[in-house]
């Protein structure tokens, strides 16, 4: 069972739903340590005090906010807890709106999170989740997490309710600081319907297990390859695309696009019997082609800092 990140309460005119909160993702990404490079030992990052000119615990140390050169407020999780402002402990919608009007305001997400309600207030959480599906509304809040406030939006997901963070208006950069022509270029209409047939081509519904993360399988496949000693080849170059008009390109990517479609389901198959019967098979990446030679490390305890 996961644990829980925030405890609080949705809030809207006099109704408080009691949620608990939980992080919606977690990242798979490979994490590597970083190692001395003379002895192939890992190296610690250590918490220094120029003040003192001595290492520190991190149980040592305090929030300051610098209100002048050299001079701070120490701010500690009583005085956070305390901060005069609903948010702390409530998600306090603001408004309702509706889906397909929230547009680009809504757009920019940060973080994603599933709402859990409380025993006592499962048929007020549920009458929300039936309300906003009904609609079609999403609901504007505000949550403070990490000690800032932070602008989210409730939308109803699976059997739960959904929290998402997104930036404030003026963390989103304006796209005026692009170099973009402002007239569109002009499209011939042979391209345009080119173009058309292509999407088509490439146009059906979302499979989310048709998606894997390749460039993780390859890697751990070389790194597993350069743990067991065998040579890392570097692979040959891409050939250079030849096609410089633009409908011959969209013609080839059509052909292209066809193909795949017609080979797709034996592919998809294949795949999938082959992850379940056998481990990622070795891939070159270039990124460990100038690397000396393959030298298995062993891992060694970190020690506290």
């Amino acid at each position: 069972m996961p644990r829980s990140m925030w405890k609080g309460a949705i809030q809207f005119g006099l109704v408080t739903i009691p949620v608990k909160m939980y992080l919606a993702t977690e990242s798979k990404g490979v994490s590597f340590n970083m190692l001395h490079t003379a002895c192939r030992g890992r190296i610690q990052m250590k918490t220094y005090c120029p003040t003192d000119d001595e290492i520190i615990e991190r149980s040592d140390t305090v929030r300051g906010y610098e209100v002048a050169p050299d001079r701070y407020v120490v701010i500690t999780d009583e005085d956070l807890a305390s901060v005069p402002l609903k948010t702390v402990r409530a998600i306090e919608i603001e408004q309702f709106v509706p889906v397909d009007s929230s547009g680009e305001a809504t757009r920019f997400v940060k973080q994603a999170y599933y709402l859990e309600p409380e025993p006592v207030a499962r048929k007020a959480f549920f009458l929300l989740k039936q309300v906003l599906a009904k609609q079609r509304l999403r609901a504007v809040c505000k949550i403070v997490l990490r000690d800032r406030e932070q602008l989210a939006a409730l939308d109803p997901f699976a059997s739960t309710i959904m929290l998402s963070t997104l930036y404030w208006p003026d963390e989103v950069r304006s796209v005026g600081d692009l170099a973009i022509p402002e007239d569109d270029a002009e499209v011939r209409p042979a391209e345009l319907a080119m173009a058309e047939q292509l999407v088509a081509m490439m146009t059906g519904q979302f499979d989310p297990k048709a998606y894997r993360d390749e460039y993780r399988d390859a890697l751990m496949g070389m790194i597993e390859a350069k743990s067991a000693g065998e040579e890392i080849a570097e692979p040959a170059a891409a050939p250079a695309a030849k096609l410089t008009d633009l409908v011959a390109a969209l013609e080839a990517s059509v052909a292209a696009a066809k193909a795949a479609r017609q080979a797709a389901p034996e592919a998809i198959a294949a795949a999938s019997t082959s992850r379940k019967t056998r481990k990622p098979t070795p891939v070159a990446v270039p990124v460990m082609a100038e690397e000396p030679e393959a030298e298995a490390v062993p891992a060694r305890r970190r020690k506290s800092a």
